[in-house]
């Protein structure tokens, strides 16, 4: 049922994110990467652990990680090194790097999975036929978050996305390669994704000597 926001009734409504904490999402670290690997291998959860991977290692949004099929990250019997899509938000293409340990956890998962090139990577349970929602992929992010001891509340898919981006901008401070690696069309859209403020960008200018 939906009111307006002039009906007295609307006035008592309570928001449907209520106390839910909103902004960016945390970045993993390192440390936080494999425990939640450690987490997954112990569990013998190859499919997760290779969803974990990709996630990490493409830097896409949730809709369109899910929506991967199994041609765009194959190449006869290995794992491609680098793949790329077209952005469902943006229209704009993106590449991305598969690493040895996405590629590595990637194999275990499609050897068991089976399927065509044009089947998808990660199936819906439910039906097989169609992806894994965008939905369970936050469940599953939640659970294992919450594997590892850290509260759901501060971290989501979001957080898979910008870890990797979060790293490589400590190391370089190159904001124009993360733009491009996240597929942002503008560079601004970056600096506030990555939360970027005079303090970081002093730390980085400190550590550059001329």
């Amino acid at each position: 049922m939906t009111f307006s926001q002039f009906d007295p009734a609307a006035q008592s409504r309570v928001p449907w994110n209520f106390g839910a904490k909103i902004g960016p999402k945390r970045p993993f670290t390192q440390k936080q990467i494999w425990a939640i690997r450690f987490f997954l291998d112990r569990e013998r959860r190859i499919r997760d652990r290779a969803l974990f991977d990709l996630a990490i290692d493409s830097k896409l949004r949730g809709c369109d990680l899910v929506e991967l099929k199994i041609g765009n990250l194959v190449s006869g019997p290995d794992i491609r090194k680098r793949a790329a899509i077209m952005q469902r938000k943006t229209g704009r293409p993106v590449q991305f790097e598969i690493a040895k340990d996405a590629r590595d956890s990637l194999f275990a998962w499609l050897k068991l999975r089976g399927g065509s090139v044009e089947d998808y990577v990660f199936p819906s349970r439910v039906d097989h036929s169609r992806h894994l929602s965008t939905r369970q992929y936050a469940r599953l992010v939640d659970e294992w978050v919450e594997a590892i001891g850290l509260r759901a509340e501060d971290y989501g898919t979001h957080s898979l996305r910008r870890t990797k981006a979060s790293i490589i901008y400590k190391a370089t401070g190159n904001i124009r390669a993360i733009q491009i690696l996240l597929g942002h069309s503008k560079i601004e859209n970056t600096v506030r994704y990555l939360g970027v403020d005079i303090e970081g960008a002093l730390t980085l200018a400190e550590k550059t000597e001329i």
